[in-house]
């Protein structure tokens, strides 16, 4: 979708940029240096905006030492208090997230309007399903058609003191509401999309209900910025993201590696094999796919898109480039070699 175009700090959204990776911090924000660790760490691992919480006078007060020791674009969570996303801009912070339901009158929302605009600074309006103002829970429940009258409601307040800078995110923990609400609002406004599952969980499960949201959005072309809300380490939601974001076409940076699910035909270990071929694999920006499959019959061919390849038989291994077989050596060595001959490739 054409959304409205921007910047957060300095990294652009909407209006055909890169769809960007968000993730957010879990540290006590008063501690800035331990927070700023953690964002240093997100960075590493490819988290291009971080947001934290800032729940009190503290939290704001440590934004400046936190700037100063990151290098990617800070975002100020706030509930209940706007006077706390006043003291956020007024200590440097790049973009202010707020939540509708529970920032309180409109006033306050004006106030808060007036110097992000003075300052020019973006502002995402975050509904979530569980905290929805009680006239919208009233006629509508939870439901998507609520959560999408409660962000334009917001949208119009600000529109209203000409303020355009405006991110929208409607999540719910259901993947199929979250889905339904981004479809239905994507429809309605310009503004750019901030896309995922909020309270997804923990784990195996939380990744897939991220990925199911997240990429039905991004095949239909809804979603700037995205975020995987898991429990746990923040750098995961990165590390998932990316996965995702690759998943549906949109990344191509770096190596992915696909492997078969195996039959009554592999001869190997070959989930053992894929580890090993995994974390042999530098770090690059290169964009490469490399398949290990665990049958010689069939793998060239099923993985003929793959840029090389390795297929197992019993005591051998072949090794292709796009479908076409190159060499064939004997385990163990040959695995040695193929790692050695996909390090030559990215270099």
């Amino acid at each position: 979708m054409n959304t409205r175009q921007f910047k957060i700090g300095n990294v652009k959204i909407g209006g055909g940029s890169p769809v960007t990776i968000q993730s957010m911090t879990n540290t006590d924000t008063r501690d800035g240096v331990a927070t700023s660790n953690q964002i240093l760490a997100l960075e590493k691992a490819g988290c291009q905006i971080v947001r934290f919480s800032v729940y009190d006078e503290d939290c704001a007060k440590a934004i400046p030492l936190i700037k100063s020791r990151t290098h990617i674009p800070l975002v100020a969570d706030i509930h209940f208090d706007y006077r706390l996303a006043v003291a956020a801009i007024e200590n440097g912070i790049d973009k202010v997230r707020i939540n509708p339901g529970n920032i309180g009158s409109e006033a306050k929302v004006r106030e808060l309007v007036a110097v992000a605009k003075a300052n020019s600074i973006p502002i995402r309006i975050g509904v979530n399903g569980g905290s929805l103002e009680k006239e919208i829970l009233r006629r509508y429940g939870v439901t998507a058609e609520g959560m999408v009258e409660s962000a334009l409601s917001h949208v119009a307040i600000l529109e209203k003191c000409g303020f355009e800078d405006i991110v929208l995110s409607l999540k719910a923990s259901t993947v199929k509401k979250t889905i339904d609400a981004y479809r239905m609002i994507s429809e309605r406004t310009p503004y750019p999309l901030h896309v995922g599952v909020t309270e997804a969980g923990m784990g195996e499960s939380a990744v897939v209900k991220s990925a199911i949201g997240i990429g039905a959005l991004l095949v239909d072309g809804i979603g700037d910025t995205i975020r995987v809300s898991l429990t746990g380490d923040p750098v995961n939601e990165v590390y998932a993201a990316k996965q995702i974001l690759r998943s549906v076409g949109i990344l191509s940076a770096g190596v992915e590696v696909v492997s078969c699910p195996t039959c009554g035909r592999t001869r190997v270990e070959l989930a053992s094999i894929v580890e090993r071929i995994t974390n042999a694999l530098p770090e690059t920006e290169k964009s490469m796919r490399i398949a290990v499959m665990g049958c010689a019959v069939n793998g060239p061919g099923e993985a003929r898109e793959a840029d090389m390849g390795i297929a197992f038989g019993s005591s051998n291994a072949v090794v292709f480039k796009k479908g076409e077989i190159c060499y064939s050596d004997k385990l163990p060595n040959v695995i040695d070699r193929f790692i050695e001959d996909v390090r030559k490739e990215l270099q």
